[in-house]
């Protein structure tokens, strides 16, 4: 039987000493933007621009971003994962994966213990997958899930936010991933 391909995206959380912002998970960095979720809200910066709670970017490339958030700037960089709730995987357990024919990346895995063989892009920021592949894996997205949207190479399409209990690809294995 062959598995329905997903995309598993690289995702970013980082929790922010600051009065007014309790979380912040950076769900893409681009060249002087970065789409990020502030507690809670999705937001698109832009440098030099102040969000509604009171975070500036000052810079940012498709590496890290310099945010200001109460009058201190620190850098974040791709690949850092901080969270009040994040628990890093043992540092033994590491994946390798080489291109197939077509040049594509690919990995099996599982998510909520269903299988499923994930397409790996290591320049985006979330796990998607379409209506038939969430039913297959009863992922009841619009009812538990947050209706948005999400920038595509084709555009702009809707999308639903929701978190997964248990993604597993290789030996990595994260919990309560959004």
């Amino acid at each position: 039987m062959r598995l329905p391909i997903i995309s598993l995206f690289i995702l970013f959380s980082l929790s922010i000493p600051s009065n007014a912002v309790e979380n912040m998970v950076i769900n893409g960095l681009f060249k002087d933007t970065a789409i990020v979720m502030i507690d809670g809200q999705k937001r698109v910066l832009k440098a030099g621009r102040t969000s509604p709670e009171g975070v500036t970017l000052i810079r940012a490339d498709s590496e890290m971003a310099v945010i200001e958030i109460d009058g201190q700037q620190d850098t974040y960089r791709l690949g850092k994962h901080i969270s009040s709730n994040f628990k890093a995987a043992p540092e033994k357990a590491t994946i390798s994966i080489t291109p197939d024919q077509n040049g594509m990346y690919l990995v099996n895995g599982s998510i909520d213990n269903f299988p499923v063989k994930f397409l790996v892009d290591t320049g985006a920021t979330f796990i998607a997958m379409n209506e038939q592949q969430a039913r297959r894996l009863g992922i009841d997205y619009k009812m538990n899930g947050v209706e948005g949207s999400t920038s595509t190479a084709s555009g702009i399409a809707k999308a639903w936010y929701i978190k997964l209990k248990k993604v597993k690809a290789g030996p990595l294995m994260l919990r309560d991933v959004e």
